[in-house]
């Protein structure tokens, strides 16, 4: 008698860029072109990205391989939840009603740690396990933020090789003389408008997973930290970050930082607009490493040639490359523009961690 082969377990996925990788991991049917594109993602820092994942499927046998579906829509997750074995979601909502049509479901994953959006009481009712994830990707990505900041609060950028007198002064810069016996030779070319993290204010425009890590690591520097965004969060919840809710003209108006962190969408297109720039405080500097769509270009370009704001860090494009003849990169030697080429999230080994750690945990709660 032939035994019956055993049944692919089926991984429902919300569906998302990033989380498609999970695909080529876990399901061998996935298309060669789609299995290119994701090696492509990581040759630069992962030459051997099939190799990697050979030595992850070792790693969770039983889970590999598997069948993975896709949910476009919360309708769509929840039709087919009566089939998933395990499901990952980064928007979309695991609720009661869902529940009652998953017969098989052994595990709701949460692709990030604020799980808000899984009811985590009707899990256990039905001994469905909720996971959870520190991702890596969005810590690379709040040190970006930070690091911008920092860039153009001390003038790294235009500093950088700035050392000796006739590029000093080539610069600009007047080099004063050494009166040692009275005071000391800090800042000896006379470098203005240097500033401060500690004691400024940050306004977070969205405090979501990344945002929350940039209010941890601000908090570190001794900065005050106002946020916005549709929901304001509980008291507990801003309590334990430091953060303060304001209005978004509130925010614009008292920040001396301003981070916008927001997936784009229709609700976000654009949401630093004319109205917003023009109530920007004097000086302030805007940070931007999430979608470049997310402040509107004409008016962001009218606020740096009006001076309304004290630098700019982009690290997304509104062209990805840029075009030759972008607005923005006559800035690039302002000194106070940085344009980065989408780096934020950093070494492929973040994004590898994230991926090693999701698929762990389906394989604990699934296959174990």
């Amino acid at each position: 008698m032939t035994a019956t082969p055993p049944t692919k377990p089926t991984i429902l996925i919300e569906e998302d860029h990033f989380l498609k990788i999970v695909s080529v991991i876990l399901d061998p049917e996935m298309s060669p072109v789609h299995q290119q594109a994701v090696a492509d993602f990581f040759a630069h820092d992962v030459p051997d990205f099939v190799g990697w994942c050979a030595q992850l499927r070792a790693r969770i046998p039983g889970l590999y391989p598997a069948r993975v579906i896709w949910a476009t829509s919360q309708r769509d997750l929840v039709a087919k939840l009566v089939d998933a074995d395990g499901v990952i979601v980064e928007s979309l909502a695991i609720d009661r009603a869902g529940l009652a049509s998953a017969k098989s479901l052994k595990v709701a994953h949460k692709f990030g740690t604020l799980a808000s959006n899984i009811d985590q009481t009707a899990c256990a009712e039905r001994g469905i396990e909720v996971a959870v994830l520190h991702r890596r990707v969005n810590v690379a990505v709040a040190e970006q933020c930070l690091a911008l900041m920092l860039a153009l609060a001390k003038r790294i950028c235009t500093l950088d090789g700035l050392v000796d007198r006739r590029a000093l002064e080539k610069a600009g810069y007047s080099i004063r003389p050494r009166a040692s016996a009275f005071i000391g030779y800090s800042n000896f070319a006379r470098v203005a408008g240097l500033k401060t993290l500690y004691g400024a204010s940050l306004g977070i425009v969205g405090l979501g997973e990344v945002g929350r890590e940039i209010a941890c690591r601000a908090a570190a520097f001794g900065m005050r930290t106002l946020y916005f965004q549709r929901h304001r969060i509980d008291g507990a919840a801003e309590d334990a970050l430091g953060v303060r809710y304001a209005s978004l003209d509130e925010l614009m108006a008292q920040s001396d930082y301003i981070v916008t962190q927001l997936p784009l969408n229709d609700a976000t297109l654009g949401i630093i607009d004319t109205k917003a720039l023009m109530r920007v405080k004097s000086g302030a500097i805007l940070i931007n490493c999430a979608r470049a769509e997310l402040i509107d270009r004409a008016a962001l370009i009218d606020a740096l040639d009006a001076g309304r704001l004290g630098g700019l860090g982009l690290d997304v494009g509104y062209e990805e490359p840029a075009e030759a003849d972008d607005p923005l990169l006559r800035y690039r030697r302002s000194g106070n523009v940085i344009l980065m080429p989408h780096t934020a999230v950093g070494a492929r080994e973040n994004a590898q961690s994230d991926l090693e750690r999701l698929c762990l945990n389906l394989w604990r709660a699934i296959v174990r």
